[in-house]
């Protein structure tokens, strides 16, 4: 009976689609890029923030444009979540309607939206501009796919507070750090700027028409021209409209002769010649500092569909794996004026760690020796021996080894079986001529080699 219960239990254990674990191994990976970008954002003058998992749907909600909201997890109220549903009429039973009623508060869909709500309710504390980083996770309703999750990490480093472009300059180059230092050879900072595509809107006649623009624009690299096309048609633009931008899909060259193309096609719209000018204004000062392995490349389809970003927008892509962008970010003029503190402009970017780690994976960039595992073992034998190697036990962990004792006596066998699945490197045996002569059994658990040394000499072997 009880093995029946078990086997039913067991057909129903796993998780949500788009959630994952972590064993220890994966996780010295995942660190191994925590560390390193952390390493940089601090290395530039960035201070480590963290926000809750749950903000109020309000503080959420209309920020990253009508697809985004679709994607935020709301949690539903506690107690009697339907009471307030009951004095809906039926006619306006819709999602809609009814979410406001059942659930107040949601997951973070990202961390810059938290981070403006925290400029605000901060703001007497902090010092401006502010450099703060992120690295936590965040949850979007998303459709699971390789390189997609519904929990994912992000790591943000934002400057609020300053207008200007040198910000935008750093943190191209703290992108081009972290993935050189991560070991990647191959990888594209693109660039636009959302003035541009304000002015492509200007440019056809149809400014009202910028956000359905460029949500268009933004999947060019998912679903191609001709999706986008009927996409835009389907948003009410013309045949002829519609036409108007197809030169813009087709700009190539350097980007010196791609800024004057574009010149020339948004020569009557002031936002779009702004847009340029920021553009090459970026350019110029990237030129004072030599980058390692990014190219950055100015893309005019580039167009990140959050309605927030106002000037630079950028995606870095890796050019030896298809993975889509593994990196974003750009300017916004004035998140925190929806929570009260208008005109404060800032700029910020986002390291998709999750998205990195299989780039990593796929190209074989992760150093062979990352163990956080145990690096020393100690045998017990029994009451007697575990008393003589408690102290050294201690010892070792004072000197920075990783170490552990097996918590009982057990068979010998049972013991280095343990240390031999978890891989362990080296076991120490004490037993009565150990503790005796003070020299210790230590066995090098790869070679399979063992020698007597004292404990001086054992912590020398480790380090």
């Amino acid at each position: 009976m009880k093995l029946d219960i078990r086997k039913k239990f067991m057909s129903k254990v796993g998780i949500p689609k788009g959630m994952r674990d972590f064993s220890p191994e994966v996780m010295a990976k995942r660190n191994y890029i925590f560390d390193t970008i952390k390493r940089t954002f601090q290395l530039y003058g960035f201070e480590q923030i963290e926000t809750p998992a749950m903000e109020n749907r309000e503080t959420l909600t209309g920020k990253y444009g009508e697809e985004g909201d679709r994607l935020i997890f709301s949690v539903l109220n506690s107690g009697d979540y339907l009471k307030k549903v009951e004095d809906v009429s039926l006619k306006n039973r819709n999602l809609e309607n009814i979410t406001p009623l059942v659930s107040e508060k949601a997951l973070r869909y990202d961390l810059t939206v938290p981070f403006a709500r925290y400029v605000v309710q901060h703001q007497n504390e902090i010092t401006f501009p502010f450099k703060r980083f992120q690295i936590q996770p965040v949850w979007r309703a998303d459709r699971p796919q390789k390189g997609r999750y519904r929990e994912f990490y992000q790591c943000d480093a934002d400057i609020i507070g300053s207008d200007s472009l040198l910000n935008e300059v750093e943190l191209i180059k703290i992108f081009d750090e972290v993935l050189t230092n991560l070991g990647m050879q191959d990888f594209s900072i693109k660039m636009n700027n959302r003035k541009v595509l304000s002015g492509i809107a200007e440019v056809i006649g149809r400014p009202e028409k910028i956000v359905d623009i460029t949500i268009a624009i933004d999947k060019l690299e998912k679903i191609g021209r001709d999706k986008v096309n009927e996409e835009l048609l389907q948003k009410g633009l013309t045949n002829k409209e519609i036409e108007q931008i197809q030169p813009l899909f087709e700009l190539k060259g350097d980007n010196k002769e791609v800024l004057q193309r574009l010149r020339n096609y948004l020569q009557n719209s002031e936002v779009g010649l702004e847009g340029i000018v920021e553009i090459e204004k970026i350019l110029e000062v990237i030129g004072f500092w030599s980058l390692n392995k990014a190219k950055v490349e100015v893309d005019v389809t580039l167009a990140r569909g959050l309605d927030y970003y106002t000037g630079a927008i950028f995606e870095v892509v890796s050019n030896e794996v298809k993975m889509g962008s593994i990196c974003g970010g750009g300017r916004y003029a004035d998140l925190t004026g929806i929570f009260g503190l208008p005109n404060l402009s800032g700029v910020g970017i986002s390291f998709g760690a999750d998205r990195i780690y299989d780039v990593m994976e796929e190209l074989k960039l992760f150093p062979t020796k990352l163990s956080q595992g145990t690096q020393l073992f100690f045998v017990n034998f029994g009451h007697k021996e575990e008393a003589y190697v408690l102290p050294l036990l201690q010892k070792a962990r004072e000197k920075g080894i990783r170490a552990e004792i097996y918590p009982e006596a057990a068979k010998m066998k049972k013991q280095m079986k343990y240390a031999d699945q978890k891989n362990i490197p080296y076991v120490v045996v004490v037993g009565e001529e150990e503790m005796k002569s003070g020299r210790l059994s230590f066995k090098n658990m790869q070679s399979g080699e063992q020698e007597k040394v004292n404990f001086n000499e054992l912590i020398e072997r480790i380090s």
